[in-house]
């Protein structure tokens, strides 16, 4: 008779292996693979439910509306507000901001004559009290506990009855139910299934805040995403105030929508339009600088990049430093440049930053960043309302970009004067000339590029 053999589950994501490994095969996390006993299959036996299955069309859909927080921001990335029995779980560094947001958001809902809930399992309600009121943040109808048992947490949902959840964070509440300490794989997926299952049966909206791990991404188990209706992250440096919210999985709107705040005195404030927050008021053009437009999800961001070349004092291995780009990327362009466009960088030190401590990972940066570094290389200047957008290739020629149109839209809008593209961007462009008398002109190469802003000419003498 052969032996049986043992199987090793994943408790991060669900892998099973017939042999006990360090690390997981499916998500590469360590020390997560247990032990688990042979499943026991069982008849299960049906039961009566109670409500009946219905048509689709006949299902009513009154208790499904939408409910605006009143920060518009936030509502664009949420799709225009907060579905009764919805889920969100917010992910954020720490420090960024999440707990300030979320108590701004609570006391806005409770403003709006909705009964708030907002459960505290880091601080005690006296600080949180005293953050409420910096920020303005109290309303008769805002209700605070501190908490870290699940069962208490749910006996004030009964007795509250709200209509709004705040749970600030999920991996300090722990349960009886479940194995391990608070915080652990289980406790965490039983406290989240627990939630979802009281948000939907109360038509309650609850928010959940996660933490995430040293590389950034959500702690916990995996399944957590899967438990939720929303996933927003809250980005931003410790050391500029822009943050911003970001929706990786929406069940009830786009999944490709940003909100841009800013932390100040006042806690989290709303910034509608952030183009300035990137760019810097020049008096005169400046050799090193080019501007560009990004699209962070559906919407268009004004971006500047600055760069400096600076003669090396070591030839053999110059510097290359980057600041809010992906250095990998700026190595590449940076050889197209010296091989394609005859512009010698190779004893030269290159420095690349963008304003504002934004992050910019677009495709669309190469074409702005080659333009600076031309610019600071020769220390020549072209005109100031100028931007370039578009992806260089190895070969020096320019391609097309996503979303063009919505990009030169809001340069126009901004004032801009002339933009350089790939050639064949026209066709998703025709109404753009006309507005604001944007010029757009469109080039096939880099070195075309550089040329028609006379920024090759001396790299070839």
């Amino acid at each position: 008779m052969a032996k049986k053999q043992d199987s090793y589950q994943c408790t991060e994501c669900g892998w099973v292996s017939t042999r006990w490994v360090g690390r997981c095969g499916e998500c590469q996390a360590w020390g997560t693979v247990a032990e688990r006993g042979a499943p026991k299959l069982r008849q299960v036996a049906s039961s009566v439910p109670a409500d009946k299955a219905v048509p689709i069309s006949d299902v009513a859909t009154d208790k499904a509306q939408r409910r605006r927080t009143t920060i518009a921001e936030l509502d664009r990335v949420l799709g225009d507000g907060l579905v009764p029995g919805a889920v969100v779980l917010l992910a954020g560094e720490p420090g960024v901001g999440k707990s300030t947001l979320l108590l701004d958001v609570a006391a806005k809902w409770a403003r709006s004559g909705q009964t708030t809930l907002y459960i505290s399992g880091e601080e005690s309600a006296s600080q949180v009290r005293l953050r409420a009121e910096r920020t303005s943040a109290l309303d008769d109808k805002l209700y605070l506990a501190s908490e870290t048992d699940l069962g208490t947490v749910l006996g004030h949902i009964e007795q509250v009855r709200p209509s709004l959840l705040v749970l600030d964070s999920v991996q300090t509440i722990a349960t009886a139910d479940a194995e391990g300490a608070p915080g652990g794989p289980a406790q965490v997926r039983e406290v989240t299934g627990a939630l979802a299952r009281v948000a939907k049966r109360e038509d309650m909206a609850v928010v959940i805040v996660g933490h995430v791990t040293k590389d950034g991404s959500i702690a916990g188990p995996r399944t957590l995403e899967h438990l939720v209706d929303v996933v927003l992250t809250f980005e931003g440096d410790r050391h500029s105030g822009f943050r911003m919210v970001r929706a990786t999985k929406n069940r009830f709107g786009p999944a490709d929508e940003v909100g841009c705040f800013e932390m100040s005195e006042r806690g989290i404030v709303e910034v509608p339009d952030p183009s300035g927050l990137f760019t810097t008021a020049h008096s005169e053009p400046t050799p090193g600088t080019c501007v560009t437009v990004t699209l962070e999800g559906r919407r268009p961001l004004l971006a500047e990049i600055q760069a400096l070349v600076a003669q090396s004092p070591n030839q053999s291995s110059p510097r290359r430093t980057t600041h809010g780009l992906d250095s990998s990327r700026i190595a590449m362009v940076l050889a197209v440049l010296e091989r394609k466009a005859n512009l010698p960088l190779s004893s030269h030190d290159v420095y690349v930053s963008t304003v504002g401590g934004a992050r910019v990972t677009d495709p669309s940066v190469d074409l702005p960043v080659a333009v600076a570094v031309a610019s600071a290389a020769l220390d020549r200047h072209f005109p100031k309302k100028l931007l370039a957008l578009g992806e260089v290739g190895l070969a020096g020629d320019l391609r097309r970009v996503p979303g063009v149109e919505r990009r030169l839209a809001e340069a126009s809008r901004l004032g801009f004067e002339l933009a350089v593209v790939p050639r064949g961007s026209r066709d998703v462009t025709v109404k753009v000339p006309k507005l604001g008398g944007l010029k757009v002109v469109e080039v096939e190469t880099l070195a075309d590029a550089l040329g028609m802003l006379d920024l090759r000419r001396a790299a070839r003498q």
